[in-house]
């Protein structure tokens, strides 16, 4: 059988911006969604937020992107319609779509909520295809179609432009802390890195009762940590002197670095039974040093996004204290210069495309 166009593939005509190659460059893109399946939410995408996987995806970095490929994972926008067998929303609410749009629903991973981890889950974009062997596509586009079960309720009092981070960044942080017990008021927490996914670590954990201390390599950003997030403390990673002064402080820390850094002055950081939980993505393999971990039972773990149950926990506790992501909200056509920016680390904290007054036809 011919494989379809994209415009083609399915009934329903759909607008948004793509990469053609590896390059990563986007430009506009006709192609298509499926019609309201019974058990689907279509819904009007208002924002869509920008998260560094965007970025690895549409060059490629990871080596299974396929073009052409709509990004976007952070979607929020206002339901148009339900599916005859839909039971948890109703049209004009709220909504959002993360990083999945479907698993097996049978493993053991999806029996117990954990779809993130199902061998079988599907990206909302560029990697595996849907159900039905159709491409997957992002948010980067004017409407957007899944399974309500992959889609979150965002309560009213969150402005959508501010929560769609909460999608990815949010749950990113969100899911370890509460999964390796960093929850709990009074706990020190170190947060690596402040970014996309740092700041909002950072508010997570003070939410939660934390003491928060934002581990840097930048100087520059301690003003913000403390007094613009609340951060308890700062320290300086390059600092021998500060880093010696905090041994064994934290119970636990979240290291959002996507970048190559060292491990072992991290591990000295921590208490006895300290956990390092990694989220960021590095582009090459760390050094684990053995030796602080067996003198201290410590820990070195890894997490990725979460569960739907758990993203709408996460995006309940973000709306009962007022919590959203720092944002930059552009126009699509500014998107190709956010890419380039968001490569320099130059956004605080995340972008947020403003889908509904800036998309336009192809």
């Amino acid at each position: 059988m011919e494989k379809k166009s994209p415009e083609t593939e399915h009934p329903r005509r759909a607008i948004g911006w793509a990469a053609r190659d590896k390059s990563g460059f986007l430009s506009p893109f006709n192609f298509s969604r499926r019609e309201t399946g019974d058990e689907d939410v279509t819904f009007k995408v208002l924002y869509c937020g920008i998260c560094h996987t965007d970025l690895s995806f549409i060059k490629n970095e990871w080596g299974f992107s396929s073009y052409p490929l709509v990004p976007g994972h952070e979607i929020v926008g206002v339901v148009t319609e339900i599916g005859s067998k839909v039971k948890k929303f109703k049209g004009g609410e709220k909504v959002g779509v993360g990083s999945l749009v479907g698993s097996c629903r049978s493993c053991d991973n999806c029996t117990n909520d954990i779809e993130n981890y199902c061998p079988d889950y599907i990206f909302t974009f560029g990697g595996s295809p849907y159900h039905d062997g159709t491409t997957t596509y992002g948010g980067y586009s004017d409407i957007m179609v899944a399974n309500e079960h992959f889609v979150i309720r965002v309560p009213d009092n969150l402005p959508l432009d501010a929560a769609a981070p909460l999608l990815c960044a949010g749950i990113t942080v969100y899911s370890p802390l509460k999964y390796y017990d960093l929850d709990r008021p009074g706990i020190h927490i170190g947060v690596v890195g402040l970014g996309g996914l740092g700041h909002i670590a950072v508010k997570f954990a003070k939410a939660f009762g934390a003491k928060v201390t934002v581990i840097s390599t930048s100087p520059n950003k301690k003003d913000e940590a403390i007094h613009g997030l609340g951060a308890d403390s700062f320290l300086v990673s390059r600092d021998p002197d500060q880093m010696q002064a905090a041994t064994g402080a934290m119970d636990g820390i979240i290291d959002t670095v996507s970048a190559f850094h060292p491990l072992q002055p991290l591990l000295g950081l921590l208490k006895t039974s300290g956990k390092l939980v990694m989220v960021g993505v590095p582009d090459k393999p760390l050094e684990l040093p053995v030796f602080p971990l067996i003198m201290g039972r410590k820990m070195v773990a890894g997490s990725i996004t979460g569960g739907l149950k758990e993203m709408q926990e996460m995006m309940d506790f973000a709306a009962k204290h007022n919590i959203t992501t720092d944002i930059e909200v552009i126009p699509m056509d500014y998107i190709n210069t956010a890419m380039e920016r968001l490569a320099k680390g130059d956004v605080r904290y995340r972008f947020v495309i403003d889908i509904a007054n800036t998309l336009k036809a192809a």
